[in-house]
């Protein structure tokens, strides 16, 4: 019957499908793929893995999308015989099925395939009750899944929405929302979505919403669904509506979604008359999708059901609701500002439950009935956590956005933030019940602290009265000193205090920091000096890493110097380059690179040993790249060196060659790729001070250029370089690509080649190379001379390197001939010399 259906395909084509073949389908993949239909209806042959018949999947799709289904399917018969083959009463595995049934979607997609499938009752076979849905295979998932993903990819044209409104598969997929399996559910939900637009497209097109009388009869059946949903006092069959919703408004916009609107919001608004208000989260995503849909947001009555939904929702269900409308650019004010107080009301809260007295700073203006009654605040320490932490994580993201609301209540969002942390250290005295209260649920509370000194961080963006700015600190320091912070939340706390100390430079952008921050410091380095010797590797780092970020920014301020050398941090931080931990150990080698650049690690003489000098910074780097056995310490020395070469680090500057040498030659010899990458680079930011950067004018001074060839022979650069176009970690062989290009370009510029000479015979390098290529890595290049490096980049397609390197790694093996090899070479029906695995 396949046979005969492939013969009837003229019925249904057009000539012009014959003169457009499919030019992927090449002559091997079509000579192979009879063999594999038959084994994938064979249900006694082990077949591929699941990826393999994926990327089957996607070929057939790139297939298809470049050239017509129906002449794929007259020219290879053997495709319409495997889906027949699967409608026969067998044993076949389910990823089988589910793998045709996707297939056959593909094929169908386009309406002319469609039909001719028709003819042979082929998809109603497949897709309708005679098929999988009335079978025992209809109990794994993986059929469900792959029935709903062929009917989406079907479902492209008006054929295809008779189809699904004749053969019952709407009613299917009704069901299959509700499915046990949460991959099978969410691809009902999508495919819903599908046959709506399909549904509505096609009569909005002439610019006109068509009323509700005027939908097709699947589009009905799907909206009436929708409804039923809506009205329901199941929960799981109103997230299951307001999920499809979502997604439609979100994905769909066309004029149909105005009348889709108007008939389903009065139910959607009715949702938030029922106490409790059912699915609140998927509500909340509804009435966001839908504002932010360019069709929908100047309904005013979307609005007026958000103002209802802020009202009637819990302050932590409608958080996101009220985070969402502040971020959307045109919102009506009212509804603004109401959100806005939803946000604030959780840490007006806070202040009015700490106040002293009635100068206390307050976030909500007006009555007392207006604030979050005290007594309505969450009773449960989880909710009260959550809560803040909601409300704390939405305005940070707010503060920087350029609509959000203004004014600002900066000041009182400072005091509310110190507030919280002072309820979470204990070290706030409450004077009501409600302030006892809430201490006792948030005292030691770790998230809090996070959330609450990542809001103190972004708040360092604003201005603030000096008197709350020196509790800003003040609580800082409480956390930094403070034995009961956790590793993660002294890290928060140093983080915050960098942003306060770069925010509180005078004027912005200046070196020098305020009177008050400079007492700060002394203050913050006692507490650094401490935090370097502290038994938790995570605090060592964490203290490392703040050293390393003041330095760079106040290591020329003469306070900051001033201060810290008279404390013992620089020592701490040297002797750390040996901490157990590699992490730390790499953190440190960043905070010395950091402390040498302005002169802040001196080499004093051994006490014990007054007449044998400490070993330099330099020394101490190089040791750490040759010696220690983690890769992070010795990328950061890479890291470190190169940027002390370029920014012209003293003691690197004074003789850049000498210092380079060692560095790239044990950055060549290293097992971790990334540090080789790390040597190159250095080897380029040092060709680039010998040369000049690659720019229109590329060409070197002839003696410039002979110079700087015999410092790269000394130093060993070639070696290096050359070894590196072949080495097996791709990113290695990249950056020497681009070194070796940076150098052809400026040794080997237009008319150039006769200002070093004609060049010696290069054959002993270039036969090296070629063994180096074919894996043979043992033998050295030896000395090198500039003219022989000169004649050997000439004689490099570099170029063509290049662009062979930019290349994925599996272009030739995921080719389609490959796959279709490899899959039945899996089976035995290749010999071993036809696969070519992948």
């Amino acid at each position: 019957m396949a046979t005969a259906l492939a013969r009837r395909a003229p019925d249904v084509a057009s000539p012009a499908d014959y003169r457009n073949p499919s030019p992927i389908m090449d002559p091997e993949c079509a000579r192979l793929l009879p063999a594999l239909c038959a084994v994938l209806a064979d249900p006694r042959q082990p077949v591929a893995d699941d990826t393999c018949l994926e990327k089957l999947l996607d070929w057939f799709k790139a297939v298809t999308g470049a050239g017509s289904s129906l002449v794929l399917l007259q020219e290879h018969p053997c495709l319409v015989e495997l889906l027949f083959h699967v409608l026969k009463p067998q044993d076949l595995s389910s990823r089988i099925l589910s793998f045709a049934l996707r297939l056959a979607g593909i094929f169908a997609a386009q309406e002319n395939c469609f039909q001719f499938l028709q003819q042979g009752e082929l998809l109603p076979g497949l897709f309708g009750e005679p098929g999988p849905l009335g079978a025992a295979a209809w109990a794994a998932p993986s059929v469900r899944s792959g029935w709903i993903q062929g009917l989406h990819s079907l479902a492209q044209h008006p054929s295809a929405l008779r189809f699904l409104a004749d053969s019952g598969a709407v009613d299917t997929i009704f069901s299959l929302q509700g499915d046990p399996s949460l991959f099978v559910a969410s691809a009902a939900g999508q495919l819903l979505v599908r046959v709506l637009d399909l549904a509505l497209r096609g009569p909005a097109e002439g610019h006109v919403c068509p009323q509700a009388w005027d939908w097709p009869a699947c589009a009905r059946k799907v909206v009436c669904h929708l409804e039923d949903c809506l009205r329901s006092e199941a929960a799981p069959r109103v997230t299951q509506a307001l999920h499809v919703l979502t997604t439609t408004f979100g994905h769909c916009h066309g004029l149909w979604t105005q009348g889709l609107w108007a008939r389903l919001s009065p139910l959607v608004a009715r949702l938030l008359e029922k106490d409790p208000v059912p699915a609140p989260h998927a509500l909340v995503d509804l009435l966001l999708s839908v504002a932010r849909s360019s069709v929908l947001s100047s309904d005013p009555g979307l609005w007026e059901t958000a103002a209802q939904a802020l009202s009637s929702l819990s302050p932590t269900q409608a958080g996101p609701l009220a985070a969402g409308i502040l971020k959307l650019q045109d919102c009506p004010q009212a509804l603004r500002i109401q959100a806005f107080r939803i946000l604030l009301q959780p840490l007006a809260h806070v202040l009015e439950a700490a106040a002293q007295g009635p100068g206390a700073p307050r976030l909500l203006e007006g009555a007392a009935g207006d604030l979050m009654a005290v007594d309505t605040f969450p009773p449960s320490r989880s909710a009260c956590v959550g809560l803040l932490c909601s409300a704390l994580a939405h305005l940070e993201l707010l503060q920087p956005l350029p609509q959000r609301p203004s004014p600002w209540p900066q000041a009182p969002l400072l005091a509310a933030a110190v507030t919280i942390l002072r309820f979470c250290n204990g070290s706030a005295a409450p004077s009501s019940e409600a302030g006892s209260r809430l201490c006792t649920m948030l005292v030691g509370c770790v998230r809090v602290q996070r959330a609450a000194l990542d809001f103190l961080g972004v708040l360092s963006q604003g201005l603030g009265p000096q008197e709350l700015v020196t509790q800003v600190f003040a609580i800082l320091l409480e956390y930094l000193v403070s034995p009961d912070s956790s590793p993660t939340v002294l890290k928060k706390a140093f983080q915050a205090t960098l942003r306060w100390l770069l925010s509180s430079a005078t004027p912005p952008g200046c070196c020098d920091l305020e009177p008050y921050a400079q007492l700060v410091l002394g203050e913050l380095l006692a507490v650094l000096q401490k935090r370097l010797c502290s038994p938790c590797w995570e605090v060592r780092d964490s203290g490392l890493e703040f050293l390393t970020q003041m330095t760079r920014r106040w290591g020329g301020q003469g306070s900051f110097r001033q201060a810290l050398l008279g404390s013992e941090v620089p020592e701490l931080t040297r002797q750390l380059l040996q901490d157990p931990e590699s992490y730390v150990r790499a953190s440190a080698v960043a905070a010395v690179g950091q402390l040498s650049s302005w002169g802040l690690l001196a080499a004093p003489s051994r006490p014990e040993h007054p007449d044998v000098p400490q070993k330099t910074p330099l020394e101490e780097l190089l040791l750490v790249l040759t010696t220690d056995s983690e890769g992070f310490p010795r990328r950061a020395v890479m890291r470190v060196f190169t940027e002390w070469l370029r920014d012209g680090y003293a003691d690197v500057a004074k003789d850049p060659e000498q210092s380079v040498a060692p560095v790239l030659q044990a950055a060549s010899r290293d097992l971790d790729w990334e540090v080789r990458v790390q040597g190159l680079e250095l080897a380029l930011v040092f060709l680039e001070q010998l040369l000049g950067p690659l720019g229109p004018s590329t060409a070197a001074p002839p003696g410039a250029l002979t110079q700087a060839l015999q410092a790269l022979c000394r130093v060993q650069l070639f070696e290096f370089a050359f070894r590196s176009l072949f080495d097996c970690d791709r990113p290695v062989a990249q950056k020497s690509c681009d070194l070796l290009l940076f150098l052809k370009a400026k040794a080997t510029p237009s008319g150039s080649q006769q200002e070093v000479g004609d060049g010696p015979n290069v054959a002993s390098v270039e036969a090296a190379l070629r063994r180096w290529q074919a894996g043979e890595q043992g033998q050295p290049l030896g000395e090198l001379a500039p003219e022989a490096v000169l004649a050997v980049l000439r004689s490099m397609d570099l170029e063509a390197l290049r662009d062979t390197l930019a290349e994925s790694s599996d272009h030739v093996e995921r080719s389609p001939q490959s796959l279709l090899q490899d899959m039945l070479a899996t089976v035995g029906v290749l010999g071993d010399n036809e696969a070519d695995c992948y």
